[in-house]
């Protein structure tokens, strides 16, 4: 009865556990030497496939394991990646603002001067170019905003001094922010200012009114640039926002919507 069943072709597994169990009986049973020989072969070639089995399986569970490492170390670079993009959304515009400000891109007037330069540069007295000013105010914001004069005339490496007046005619207290540019662009690169209320809160009481001077002048150079060449008229604006949290100025030189 054991024979048969052990010249047979490889078994699966059910057929494998009946025939498991008559070679464990064959060697128990006081079974001819001839057959318990039979079993013992039998169970010892049943052992090593077991084993092989075993090793597959653990071999297996290390891939697994290695596969689920691999994965833990791309979601940690993907979500370092997504936090310093997000770090840089919210750099880009103040980055970029300060960027204008010391190149003039955009028409934005170039922040902040040369002591030196400034007591030291000639007048180009030939070159007269008018100033003109302009103001805004958001639709939110409540201000009345407004230049004190529409226009000045400056020769450029002369400094020049400007108005402006904001009031609040509410009955609360409001801030208020600026932001500024110059028309045409390309002399915005020229265009210094010494003084400016510009990317500064301001708070303005109930009924307050305030005058805010911006003192400027021209570097010199712009007589030289042959882009300048037809330029004879440059025009400053401001516009003024309610400070708010979250409230997003619009960068230099861009109109807002």
């Amino acid at each position: 009865m054991l024979l048969p069943l052990l010249l047979r072709p490889p078994l699966c597994l059910p057929q494998a556990s009946v025939v498991l169990m008559r070679c464990v009986r064959t060697l128990h049973c006081g079974a001819p030497r001839g057959l318990r020989s039979q079993a013992k072969n039998f169970l010892w070639r049943w052992r090593p496939q077991r084993l092989h089995g075993r090793g597959r399986s653990r071999k297996t569970q290390s891939q697994e394991e290695e596969w689920r490492n691999r994965n833990k170390t791309a979601l940690t670079y993907i979500a370092a990646a997504g936090v310093g993009m997000i770090g840089l959304a919210y750099a880009a515009v103040p980055l970029y603002r300060l960027y204008c400000q010391a190149t003039g891109l955009g028409g934005t007037a170039v922040a902040g001067h040369d002591t030196e330069q400034v007591a030291t540069m000639t007048p180009v007295k030939e070159r007269v170019i008018k100033v003109t000013f302009n103001a805004d105010t958001h639709a939110s914001m409540q201000w009345n905003f407004r230049p004190q004069q529409t226009e000045i005339f400056v020769v450029p490496g002369e400094t020049a001094l400007a108005f402006y007046r904001a009031k609040n005619p509410t009955d609360k207290p409001i801030i208020g922010i600026s932001t500024y540019n110059v028309v045409p662009f390309d002399a915005g690169q020229y265009f210094n200012k010494i003084q400016c209320f510009c990317f500064e809160e301001q708070r303005l009481n109930p009924h307050e009114e305030v005058d805010m001077p911006v003192f400027f002048y021209i570097d010199p150079e712009f007589d030289n640039d042959p882009r300048m060449a037809r330029v004879d008229t440059i025009t400053l604006s401001y516009t003024f926002f309610e400070a708010k949290e979250g409230q997003k100025l619009p960068l230099p030189g861009y109109s807002y919507s």
